[in-house]
């Protein structure tokens, strides 16, 4: 689901520049133009971003957890969404009644279906398709509205057209909310789901809706408003689901302080991105204290924590010896590997980001 490989504007380091910046995290999309602008000046001294000081970190004692990997988790075609077709830098989507294209870098093969079937669609992504610009979505047939009516597993949801060529779901995280709704239904007990940059909220209704109590945090307002939208269309208004808009980093540490503690953290990272406050985050930096931090939140007998890793230059192996060494002691096992979609057409796979989750 993420873009393709475009031409980067801006001076971070190789090794910390993400393939697609995602308005979906904690980092708001409308943040994102003017922090690419500042990240091309020099800044005087005095005004550089300041950044609290790094998690003290310490290798956990204790056994490894065991191990599962490769493990591939796949998503097919079905009535909601399809991955029709892909190739030569693009990717063939059907979103519910829209069949819709847009840049895939991964695609490197050539398309299976006929120039016809291409052309035989109801939204095209184009115009500026840099990491951090506004793009454009050109109609073939008729002008659409931002919004359509979607599904997922029978939940009503809100599919978008937004400006950053994404439609406000990623299907491919189907496999993890599969996951975790069946580690919900199995502990037949009260569970609590703490899901950082949640985005528009899929994952927050798959749990609520599974029976588990729900905190959402995004720092984008907007994400969080079309989360709630997505809440009352979905009819599941009376679940409680806490939406709150702050950095994840920080509403992480304050939980730890005040000793709130969850059965299943979610998180999904962006490669870089600001806050609403200016907080800086770059992955291979900050993702050992977050993914520390994680742990230190969890009740006395958890569930899970799953990390999902997007856009980034590395292998699985990285994150799985991460979580690994993050939740030696705790026993479990640690399943990493890659989120797949595979194609209507062809039957070839899509990959579109790694993951790795500790499951207790």
């Amino acid at each position: 689901m993420k873009s393709f490989r475009d031409k980067r504007r801006d001076n971070r380091p190789q090794h910390a520049r993400p393939e697609q910046a995602r308005p979906r995290d904690a980092f708001a999309a409308g943040r994102q133009q003017a922090a690419s602008a500042e990240r091309r000046e020099t800044k005087p001294a005095d005004r550089q971003d300041a950044k609290p000081a790094p998690r003290v970190l310490a290798r956990r004692e204790g056994s490894l957890p065991a191990e599962r990997l490769p493990l591939i988790l796949e998503v097919a075609p079905n009535a909601d969404y399809a991955l029709l077709d892909s190739g030569a830098g693009e990717k063939l989507e059907q979103y519910g009644p829209y069949r819709i294209v847009r840049p895939e870098g991964q695609a490197i093969w050539q398309r299976a279906l006929p120039a016809k079937e291409w052309e035989r669609v109801d939204a095209i992504f184009t115009g500026d398709t840099d990491e951090e610009g506004i793009g454009r979505w050109r109609f073939p047939k008729a002008p659409l509205g931002e919004t359509w009516p979607m599904k997922h597993d029978g939940i009503d949801y809100l599919g978008r057209f937004t400006s950053f060529r994404h439609v406000g779901v990623f299907p491919e995280q189907a496999s993890h909310w599969d996951h975790m709704a069946g580690l919900i239904a199995a502990a037949k007990r009260p569970v609590k789901v703490l899901n950082l940059f949640g985005y528009t909220g899929l994952a927050s209704l798959v749990a609520a809706r599974a029976g588990a109590e729900v905190t959402h945090v995004d720092a984008s307002k907007k994400a969080i408003g079309w989360a709630r939208e997505n809440q009352e269309m979905a009819g599941l208004a009376d679940k409680p689901i806490r939406w709150i808009v702050e950095d994840a980093v920080k509403f992480a540490e304050r939980e730890e302080r005040r000793g709130s503690r969850y059965d299943i953290v979610l998180f999904d990272p962006p490669a870089y991105g600001r806050g609403p406050k200016g907080e800086v985050w770059q992955l291979f930096e900050d993702l050992p204290g977050l993914t520390d931090l994680c742990r230190s939140i969890l009740t006395p007998k958890p569930l899970a924590v799953v990390l999902t890793a997007y856009s980034i230059r590395a292998s699985f192996f990285a994150i799985h010896a991460l979580m690994r060494d993050t939740f030696a002691g705790m026993g479990g096992t640690v399943e990493s590997g890659e989120l797949i979609i595979r194609e209507k057409s062809a039957g070839r796979a899509l990959s579109t980001s790694l993951f790795s989750r500790w499951v207790a």
